[in-house]
């Protein structure tokens, strides 16, 4: 298989999503609630999370949407609040998220640096929290590429960050595979003509990610089995 570059989503790929994101999101609501249950119900149905399960419903537009979107979502109960306020302080809170990484990341990716694979990283997060994140877990300093919503290659569904990663590396899209446990993820690599991986460490199913991807697999763990080599 000729590929070169691996290109990663961050939550719910190289984080698991609801482990990292779900206590987060129950905390982050209740201090933006203040005390009042009718706000802090507004906030959850805005969006999409459920207080009596502490969890994100998986049509949640927050899983896969920029900083910006969520910030949108939960203005809409906040209406004493800027939109610009609730976008920073979800900057400032995200950067100090809960982290459960999906695999062993230190080993994983050693391992596939060996190999000669060149490693990034694109998240519809800020690229401010994916340094915060992968820093936190002693991982950035693997990564030849991170880059946010904000870097200014745009977001996903969108190719074009994709696409910014293969020509910081001198690659074609083709020799490039983007991982991730989204939608998003995978249009956005079909679009870019790349390889696409699925993965199950985020809220969609399997058969939701199947007709996307090249493979959907359980976690990045196995990729080094699909990569084959």
């Amino acid at each position: 298989m000729d590929i070169a570059g691996i290109l990663f989503d961050k939550d719910g790929t190289l984080f698991d999503f609801g482990a990292t994101w779900n206590g987060w999101a129950a905390t982050v609501i209740g201090e933006l609630a203040q005390g009042d249950t009718d706000r802090a119900r507004a906030l959850a149905d805005a969006a999409r999370f459920d207080l009596e399960a502490q969890q994100f419903h998986p049509d949640s537009p927050v899983i896969a949407g920029t900083n910006r979107e969520a910030a949108e979502c939960l203005a809409s109960a906040l209406p004493n609040r800027s939109l610009t306020e609730i976008e920073a302080l979800l900057t400032e809170k995200a950067a100090l998220a809960p982290l459960a990484p999906a695999v062993d990341l230190v080993p994983f990716l050693t391992s596939l640096a060996g190999r000669g694979l060149r490693l990034g990283v694109m998240t519809n997060d800020t690229e401010y929290a994916a340094h915060a994140h992968l820093g936190a877990v002693g991982v950035a300093g693997h990564f030849d590429f991170i880059a946010g919503f904000d870097s200014g290659f745009g977001a996903k569904p969108a190719p074009e960050p994709l696409l910014a990663f293969a020509r910081a590396m001198n690659l074609a899209p083709g020799q490039v595979a983007m991982v991730g446990d989204s939608a998003h993820d995978l249009i956005a690599g079909r679009a870019a003509g790349m390889r696409t991986v699925g993965v199950l460490t985020g809220l969609a199913q399997a058969h939701e990610l199947a007709p996307l991807a090249d493979v959907v697999l359980p976690d990045i763990g196995h990729l080094p089995a699909w990569l084959g080599h």
